[in-house]
């Protein structure tokens, strides 16, 4: 992980075999900004292993301009069509796969993590995720490339995990434990 003083990218996957969202977070101390923010669009190609190489190269080619340090992706949620979870299990692989061999640090998120990261509700819709990403970012975000913004949320995610663990910031398992470390904070 990057050092918080220093200016790094991470790149956040939404995989996916007919839409892939990909999003680059630039961290730059303390300011954060969104250079590039999209989709790969994979469903003009019918057969599973044209994606999956389209999802490769495509990939790299974006690591190759953005030069992020790390990649945050989402991981695939329990469906109860088998052949599509193994279908997006291969794009995450290829994803991850594209990643590893750039030489980038790659962590997995649930989409519950993200979820509760970005908005405080595990149970939130993606609706709600982008919108909470425009207020804490301060941009405006295509709302009808929802794969894009949630790619952003694993993003985004990732820097919260990032800027806890380097900023040595404590985590505490209950509010009472909290007040009784930090009593000045008790109005």
């Amino acid at each position: 992980m990057a050092n918080m003083a220093e200016k790094y990218n991470i790149l956040g996957v939404d995989p996916g075999t007919n839409i892939l969202g990909y999003s680059i977070l630039t961290v730059d101390g303390p300011k954060l900004t969104v250079p590039a923010i999209g989709i790969i669009n994979l469903s003009s190609f019918k057969d599973h292993q044209t994606k999956l190489k389209e999802i490769y190269l495509q990939l790299q080619d974006i690591i190759e301009v953005y030069l992020p340090q790390s990649m945050a992706i989402e991981a695939p949620f329990f469906g109860k069509n088998v052949q599509s979870m193994l279908k997006l299990g291969r794009a995450q692989g290829v994803a991850i796969a594209a990643g590893i061999t750039m030489g980038l640090e790659i962590t997995e998120y649930s989409p519950k993590k993200i979820k509760v990261s970005i908005t405080g509700n595990g149970n939130a819709s993606k609706e709600q995720v982008a919108a909470m990403l425009q207020n804490l970012l301060k941009i405006k975000l295509n709302l009808k490339q929802l794969d894009s913004t949630d790619a952003l949320a694993a993003a985004y995610t990732h820097y919260n995990q990032g800027s806890r663990i380097q900023t040595g910031e404590k985590r505490y398992k209950n509010w009472n434990s909290f007040l009784s470390d930090n009593p000045k904070k008790v109005k």
